[in-house]
C-alpha cells in the first residue's frame, strides 16, 4: 500500500524526508470534547522514537498493519472530509489560510492521501465532502512525507492560530505529574490559551481570572487548577472540596458527566447539585470532593447550613461564565455567593489566631471576552496577593470566527411576530451564502417559531444529499414519534426544542452531530446545554418571547449561541450571522466586539441578600454590613462608575461609601418594617423566625410582603390565587398553543374540570399556574408534555413557597 501525507508549503524545490529524520505527531486538544487537529513537524536527524507515546510513528518495516490503522484513525476523525482552501474575510483582511494549528504562509494547500480503510462509510461522488487522492508519482518513499522546504525545518512550526507571531512552543501534557495525566489524555499538547495560563494555574496558588473567546479550551484550565490542588494537598484527600459553579443547569450536567469519567479513576467523587435536587444532598456533599452547582442552588444550600463547616472545607472555587454577573435577574446571586465565600474566609482568618491553620481558598474564574476583566480580578483579589488576569484575543480562537450582523427594515406598525415571520423567508439565502455546504444551526425565538421556520425552509430549499445520507435520515425518521418532524427530516431540515420528547431530541442531535442533517432549527436552550457545534450559526431575530412579552436576548445568550459556531475537528473557519432590526444593528456590533462593560446588579436585589447574610450571622451590625458590601463587585464598580448606580458623579471614595451605607440602611429598614429582622439596644441585627424562613426557603421579598396580607380567613380558592401570583413562578410562561387545553380544564360541560373555575378565558401566566395547580390537586390527567413539565416546576417551587 502506498500511503502518504503531502504538505506543499511555499515555493521552491521539493525535498523528501525519510522517516528516520521526521517526527510527525497529530494531536487532538479538547474543549468540551471537541477536538482540534494539528500537525507538528520537526526535523530531528536520527531521533529515537518511543513506541508508547501517543504519537503514531511510521514503523521500520512497512507491513505492520496495526500501526497503519492507528495512524489512519488519528489522521481522520471522519473519512468524508477534506480541507478546503477557505477564503476568509474578517474586518476587511483577506487572508487565505488553512490552519489546523499550522499557519506558515499566505496560501497553503494540504492534500491528503485517500486512506483505504475498509471499516469506514464509503465516500460517494455526490457527498458534500471531497477527498483528493495523492497520485503515486507524488510519493517519494514508501512511508515518506514530502514537502517543499521552508526557512528552517528544525524550528517547530508556529502552532498558534495567528500569522506573524514569533514561534511559540506549546506546553506538553507530559509536564503534568504522571498520576494526573489521564485527566488530559485527549491531547498531547495544551493549546495556546492553556499554555499561557499553565504556569500561574499549575505552579502558584494565586486567584486567577481568564477572559477568552468561546472554544478556547477553558475546561482544561479548571482541570489544571484542580490538579494543582491535588498536587499540593497531602493524601488521603479527605477534607478538600472543589466547587464548580456555572449559570446554566445544562452546563452543570455536561461538566458532571465529563468529570465523573475523568476524576473518578483518581479517586475523587463528583456530585451535581442543581435546582431539581432535594435536601438529602447535604449528606452526599459531605462525601463529595467536587461539587458541581448553579449560583442559585449553592446560595440556597449555604443559606441553610447551621454552621459553615462544609463551606470552610472548600479549597478551590471555580466560576464558569463569570460575565453572567451583569445579568439583571441572576447576576446578583453569583456576586453574593462569591462574596459570601470571601467573607467566610476572612472571618475564619479573624477567629483563628494561628493563621497557618486557615486553609487558603482559591478562586479561578473564566469569562467570555469582556473589556473590564481587571475589575473581576480586583474583586477576586485577596489582601495578600492581587489576582492574575489573563486576556486571550479573539484571533487565538482555534477556529477563526467571522461575525456578521444583518439589519432588516421593520416598519413601526409591524409587530414582533410579523417581523419574525418575515425573517423566515430570508433564511434560505443566508444559508446558501454562508454555509459552504456544511451544517448550519438556526436559533429562533419560540418553540412554535422553530417549527414554522423549518417548514418554510423545507419548501424553499433543496439540499443535495448523498444516497447514504438519505438512507440514514430515513432510518432516523422512522424512529421519530413526531410526524411533522418525520416529513421535514427527509428534506434535510429538522427542529429541536425543550418541549419535545426526549427520544426524538436525541435522534435529531445524533443526526446533526454526524453531519447528515444540513440544517437544524432550535430555541436558545440548545445553545446553553447541548454541545452541538455547527459551521454556521444564524440567530434569527434578537428578540425572544419571555413570559408573554418579547424582549432582547441577554448578552450571555447571544455569546453562548455564537459560541456554537465552529467545529474544531472539521473546520478552520466558522461564521455567525445575527439577524436583527436595522435600528439595533449597531448595538449588536458593539456587543460582538466585547465592548460592553460589565456592571453589577446587586443594588436591585440587595434586600433578599442582606436578609440571608443576617440569618447566616455573616452580617451582625451596620459596620459589618458595610464590610460585606466592600467585598462585592458592586463596590468596585460603584467607585468607578457611580452614575450607573444612581449616585452623583462628583463623589469621592468616602462619598460613595456613604451612599452605599445609605442604600444598605434603607434595605435594612424595609426588612425590619416587615419584622424580618430586629435590632437590639447595641444596634446588632437579629434574624426573626419569618426572616429565617424567607432565607431558608429562598423566598422573594415581594412574596413575603404579599403573605403579610393574609388574615387567616381565606378560602382555598383565594389561597391558590395568591400562590399563583408569587414571583417564584416567573419562569413559567403561557404559550398560545396551550390555551385550548387550559380552557378545557377550566370550563367544559363534557369533561371533568377544575374545582374553582376562573372567570373568562385563560390569558395570563397567573391563570395558567392556578389552573395547573388545581388540575394536579384534583388528579385531572393532562395529556401534554410541556404542561406536565410546567406542573413539575410549579410544584417544585410551590413546595418552597407554601
Amino acid at each position: 500500500e502506498k500511503e502518504g501525507l503531502q504538505l506543499s508549503i511555499g515555493e521552491g524545490d521539493k525535498i523528501s524526508f525519510q522517516y528516520e529524520s521526521l517526527k510527525v505527531s497529530l494531536f487532538l486538544s479538547s474543549d468540551q470534547d471537541k477536538s482540534k487537529m494539528g500537525t507538528r513537524v520537526s526535523q530531528q536527524p536520527g531521533a529515537n522514537f518511543s513506541q508508547n507515546k501517543i504519537l503514531s510513528i511510521f514503523p521500520e518495516n512497512g507491513d505492520d498493519e496495526s500501526v497503519h490503522s492507528t495512524l489512519r484513525k488519528s489522521l481522520f476523525k471522519r473519512s468524508d472530509y477534506m480541507y478546503k482552501n477557505t477564503e476568509f474575510k474578517d474586518n476587511s483582511v483577506d487572508v487565505k489560510e488553512i490552519d489546523a494549528y499550522l499557519n506558515i504562509s499566505e496560501n497553503m494547500k494540504v492534500r491528503k492521501g485517500l486512506w483505504r480503510n475498509d471499516h469506514r462509510a464509503p465516500v460517494t461522488k455526490d457527498s458534500d465532502f471531497t477527498l483528493r487522492g495523492v497520485n503515486d508519482g507524488d510519493i517519494e518513499s514508501r512511508n515518506g512525507i514530502k514537502m517543499k522546504p521552508f526557512s528552517d525545518a528544525s524550528k517547530i512550526l508556529d502552532m498558534t492560530g495567528t500569522t506573524g507571531r514569533k514561534l511559540e512552543i506549546l506546553r506538553a501534557v507530559a509536564e503534568i505529574p504522571t498520576q494526573f495525566r489521564s485527566i488530559f489524555k485527549e491531547f498531547p499538547y495544551f493549546n495556546y490559551a492553556q499554555s499561557k495560563a499553565l504556569d500561574d494555574l499549575l505552579y502558584t496558588d494565586r486567584n486567577f481570572v481568564i477572559c477568552a473567546p468561546t472554544g478556547s479550551g477553558k475546561t482544561a484550565m479548571f482541570e489544571l487548577a484542580i490538579t494543582r490542588l491535588l498536587m499540593e494537598a497531602p493524601l488521603p484527600w479527605l477534607n478538600i472540596k472543589v466547587v464548580y459553579m456555572a449559570p446554566i443547569k445544562a452546563l452543570c450536567s455536561q461538566r458532571f458527566d465529563d468529570w465523573k469519567e475523568k476524576f473518578g479513576p483518581i479517586g475523587l467523587s463528583c456530585k451535581e447539585l442543581t435546582g431539581d435536587t432535594v435536601m438529602d444532598d447535604l449528606f452526599e456533599i459531605h462525601h463529595a470532593d467536587i461539587i458541581i452547582t448553579t449560583p442559585e442552588k449553592w446560595d440556597s444550600m449555604t443559606r441553610r447550613w447551621r454552621d459553615n463547616s462544609i463551606v470552610q472545607l472548600v479549597r478551590l472555587f471555580l466560576i464558569d461564565e463569570v460575565h453572567v454577573i451583569k445579568d439583571e435577574s441572576r447576576g446578583a446571586t453569583l456576586e453574593v455567593v462569591v462574596s459570601r465565600m470571601k467573607t467566610v474566609q476572612s472571618s475564619l482568618w479573624r477567629l483563628l489566631e494561628n493563621h497557618d491553620t486557615v486553609p487558603p481558598l482559591r478562586f479561578v474564574a473564566v469569562s467570555a471576552t469582556i473589556p473590564n476583566a481587571e475589575d473581576i480580578a480586583e474583586w477576586l483579589s485577596d489582601s495578600k496577593m492581587p489576582a492574575v488576569c489573563l486576556k486571550i484575543d479573539e484571533d487565538q480562537r482555534p477556529v477563526k470566527l467571522r461575525k456578521i450582523v444583518l439589519g432588516f427594515p421593520c416598519s413601526d406598525n409591524q409587530t414582533e411576530f410579523k417581523f419574525d415571520l418575515t425573517l423566515n423567508y430570508k433564511i434560505a439565502s443566508i444559508i446558501q451564502t454562508y454555509s459552504e455546504q456544511k451544517p448550519a444551526l438556526v436559533f429562533c425565538a419560540t418553540r412554535k417559531g422553530v417549527q414554522q421556520a423549518a417548514s418554510v425552509l423545507a419548501k424553499d430549499a433543496k439540499f443535495l444529499l448523498s444516497i447514504e445520507q438519505k438512507q440514514r435520515l430515513q432510518r432516523s425518521a422512522n424512529s421519530l414519534k413526531d410526524s411533522k418532524l418525520r416529513d421535514l427530516l427527509m428534506y434535510g431540515v429538522a427542529y429541536h426544542h425543550a418541549g419535545m420528547e426526549i427520544a426524538d431530541r436525541k435522534i435529531i442531535e445524533g443526526a446533526f452531530a454526524v453531519g447528515d442533517l444540513p440544517v437544524l432549527f432550535t430555541t436558545s436552550t440548545l445553545a446553553m446545554g447541548v454541545n452541538l457545534p455547527a459551521h454556521l450559526v444564524v440567530i434569527k431575530s434578537t428578540m425572544h418571547y419571555v413570559g408573554g412579552v418579547f424582549q432582547e436576548y441577554s448578552e450571555t445568550d447571544i455569546l453562548q449561541m455564537i459560541g456554537r459556531a465552529g467545529r474544531p475537528q472539521f473546520d478552520t473557519t466558522a461564521t455567525a450571522v445575527i439577524m436583527t432590526r436595522w435600528s439595533t444593528r449597531e448595538k449588536y456590533i458593539q456587543m460582538l466586539n466585547g465592548a460592553d462593560i460589565i456592571e453589577s446588579s446587586l443594588h436591585r436585589h440587595l434586600v433578599e441578600h442582606l436578609n440571608a447574610e443576617i440569618v447566616l450571622h455573616t452580617v451582625t451590625d451596620v459596620t459589618v454590613a458595610l464590610e460585606w458590601i466592600r467585598s462585592t463587585f458592586l463596590y468596585i464598580r460603584a467607585l468607578k462608575n457611580p452614575t450607573h448606580y444612581g449616585f452623583s458623579s462628583g463623589l469621592d471614595k468616602v462619598g460613595i461609601e456613604a451612599k452605599l451605607q445609605e442604600l444598605c440602611l434603607k434595605n435594612l429598614n424595609d426588612l425590619s418594617s416587615f419584622d424580618l429582622i430586629r435590632m437590639d439596644e447595641a444596634n446588632n441585627f437579629k434574624p426573626t423566625e419569618t426572616g429565617r424562613l424567607m432565607a431558608w426557603y429562598y423566598i422573594a421579598f415581594d412574596t413575603v410582603k404579599q403573605f403579610f396580607t393574609i388574615k387567616g380567613t381565606e378560602t382555598i380558592n383565594e389561597l391558590i390565587k395568591m400562590i399563583s401570583n408569587c414571583a417564584e413562578f416567573l419562569d413559567v410562561k403561557l404559550r398560545t398553543n396551550e390555551k385550548k387545553i387550559l380552557n378545557t380544564l377550566n370550563k367544559d360541560k363534557e369533561k371533568i374540570t377544575i374545582r374553582f373555575p376562573m372567570e373568562g378565558k385563560i390569558k395570563t401566566r397567573e391563570m395558567k399556574i392556578n389552573c395547573l395547580i388545581q388540575a394536579q390537586l384534583g388528579c385531572i390527567p393532562i395529556q401534554d408534555f410541556t404542561l406536565t413539565q410546567d406542573t413539575g416546576r410549579i410544584f417544585r417551587n410551590g413546595l418552597r413557597v407554601t
